[in-house]
């Protein structure tokens, strides 16, 4: 697939989901504030059967949530997207919109939490509940081979799925662990502009993080 050609989504979840109160009453607030955005659960975005998976926190208000895609629309996204068209993960421009025509190579996209939640803070049992959608989507995808995690939300939420305790496998930026019955996992901060415009991911950084990313995916090609 090239760029220009269909992008790919994909729904796990309801666009009418109503299994965290909390989220859908904000889901419906925001439709009601700003009824020409998207304001349902985010689809995933990208490969159908890609070897790696970047899962992030969940949708940003004025960002996924208003356009519809993973990382479209607010500075995460610019970062993100940046580096996948820099390290070949994707292909074409990205114009934070989801109808850009941009498309991702061998990589797709997802939350831990699929809906935006207040403040950006998804509370413990909706990132339990939303989990069973991670779980059924790795589920589908035979050929992934590396997961990465943008922020501990992320990290902690893979780890819940497979089952593993948490302080077996403790986050860190540039951490790689090798889970028992999974994909590999490489933890990377969150590309969000707190962490970008206080130092705590540089662009260096985050390069390394998808340097490493290449390393392991062709040495699983070997």
């Amino acid at each position: 697939m090239s760029a220009g050609q269909p992008q790919q989504f994909h729904h796990y979840v309801a666009q009418d989901c109503g299994l965290c109160p909390r989220l859908a009453a904000f889901r419906a607030d925001n439709l009601r504030q700003f009824p020409d955005k998207f304001n349902a659960p985010v689809p995933s975005f990208g490969a159908d059967d890609p070897s790696l998976l970047i899962v992030g926190l969940a949708p940003g208000l004025k960002g996924a949530n208003f356009s519809g895609r993973p990382f479209t629309g607010d500075y995460a996204g610019d970062t993100l997207y940046a580096t996948l068209l820099k390290f070949g993960f994707a292909e074409g421009t990205y114009k934070r919109d989801k109808d850009d025509g941009i498309v991702l190579k061998d990589c797709r996209i997802t939350n831990a939490v699929r809906c935006v939640p207040p403040q950006n803070k998804p509370e413990g049992e909706e990132i339990k509940t939303c989990g069973g959608f991670l779980q059924q989507e790795i589920a589908d995808m035979p050929r992934l081979k590396l997961v990465v995690a943008l922020g501990g939300i992320a990290h902690n939420s893979f780890l819940r799925i497979l089952g593993l305790k948490q302080s077996a496998y403790k986050f860190g930026h540039g951490a790689l662990h090798e889970l028992p019955d999974g994909p590999l996992l490489l933890d990377s901060y969150h590309c969000s502009r707190y962490n970008v415009n206080t130092g705590r991911l540089t662009e260096e950084m985050f390069d390394d993080i998808f340097r490493k990313v290449k390393e392991l995916l062709n040495a699983e090609k070997l």
